[in-house]
């Protein structure tokens, strides 16, 4: 399990590498190395949870190289991290052994891969409504994957040929290598580039896969898109990426949702905004109005002497939450239209109006100068 602060959550990447939150990529790398290094069981052997930390400092790093996890992790910590979909994914080294290789290039106790290697992580991309957002729905995801080859089944030999055990290992899979290092002499256990670490080769490999075992199909899949999804997240969906290497365990299939900007709201996070339009007239002596909603339409109250900006609010009108379900709210931003063009009739009436108007009728709730004074702060902020 990851390591976790005091609170029982996992521990914050910075404080994992030694980073301060302004780290540049050049800072965040160098630290990830640095750590490695440290961490490396050739090294470290004396320390039971070293590969433990290592994990911990790899998962570290990954959220902090990637610009778009790292900007949700500084704005929602770990649980945004969590809702949008995105998990720790050692797949796309390969393995942990795979990252020690990257950077030392060899795995040391890690990198001893004893069998045929995992499959890959496959991306795809599905392209929904809001109101498919709102309610949740399934969508078919067509995608490229390297999948089992039918004709041989997966062991990567031409039917009715033998399998046999491979020369280079003895059957083994893996070799012995010796490198010569500043801390004396370090013996790692490699993949047998003969067999692949499955210990056996075929007599005549398959010719349709050439020996693989796995070749490249299009695959098409129902995936199920929770409601409350926002634009950009991702659903994860283990096992459906690529397949293993002869009976290996296949990779997971990550789905980008993309979420089509509606005209008439703008999202939020959890609440949903609008503009609605209502003359001058209506705005001072208050109405009930209806505000078009994601399902259909509400009655809103319209206080009298209303202003241009107000911001009235429909409870529960917004959109659901991943995880609870819980729906935020629409906001109504009134925009007071002036009206135009006037007949010599409405002319009349407006300025028989304008006549019977008096200070306390003009008077506002706030003074033009704390008004100005509020909207600057708010362009500072």
């Amino acid at each position: 399990m990851p390591r976790t602060d005091t609170t029982g959550r996992p521990r914050d990447p910075y404080e994992v590498l030694g980073v301060g939150r302004d780290a540049s990529d050049q800072q965040v790398k160098k630290a990830f190395r640095q750590l490695a290094r440290e961490l490396h069981p050739d090294v470290n052997a004396h320390d039971p949870d070293a590969e433990e930390k290592f994990k911990e400092a790899a998962e570290a790093y990954e959220i902090l190289s990637d610009a778009e996890r790292r900007a949700t992790y500084d704005r929602y910590g770990h649980e945004g991290l969590s809702s949008g979909g995105f998990a720790p994914n050692f797949d796309s080294f390969g393995s942990i052994g795979d990252l020690f290789e990257a950077f030392f290039g060899g795995g040391g106790a890690f990198g001893a891969r004893s069998g045929p290697a995992p499959g890959g992580d496959v991306a795809a991309a599905v392209e929904i409504d809001l109101l498919d957002a709102l309610h949740g729905v399934t969508k078919e995801v067509s995608y490229e994957v390297i999948d089992r080859c039918e004709h041989c089944h997966g062991n990567g030999a031409e039917p009715g040929t033998p399998i046999e055990t491979c020369e280079r290992c003895g059957g083994a899979g893996r070799l012995q290598a010796t490198t010569r290092t500043p801390f004396g002499q370090m013996v790692r256990t490699i993949v047998c580039d003969a067999c692949d670490g499955d210990g056996r080769v075929p007599e005549q490999p398959c010719r349709r896969c050439r020996g693989r075992g796995r070749q490249v199909d299009r695959r098409k899949l129902e995936v199920e898109i929770p409601a409350g999804i926002a634009d950009g997240q991702r659903i994860r969906v283990s096992g459906r990426g690529h397949a293993g290497e002869r009976g290996a365990p296949a990779g997971d299939l990550y789905v980008l949702a993309r979420v089509k900007e509606d005209s008439r709201f703008v999202r939020e996070g959890s609440d949903l905004i609008t503009a609605l339009d209502v003359a001058a007239p209506l705005a001072a002596l208050g109405a009930t109005l209806e505000v078009p909603t994601l399902e259909g339409s509400e009655s809103l109250e319209l206080p009298p002497g209303s202003q241009p900006g107000a911001v009235l609010t429909l409870r529960g009108q917004g959109m659901p939450t991943v995880r609870s379900g819980r729906r935020g709210d629409l906001r109504v931003v009134l925009n007071v239209v002036v009206p135009r063009r006037l007949s010599e009739e409405q002319r009349e009436l407006l300025e028989r109006l304008n006549d019977s108007l008096t200070q306390e009728n003009l008077r506002s709730d706030e003074s033009l100068f704390a008004k100005l004074r509020r909207a600057l702060g708010n362009q500072a902020a």
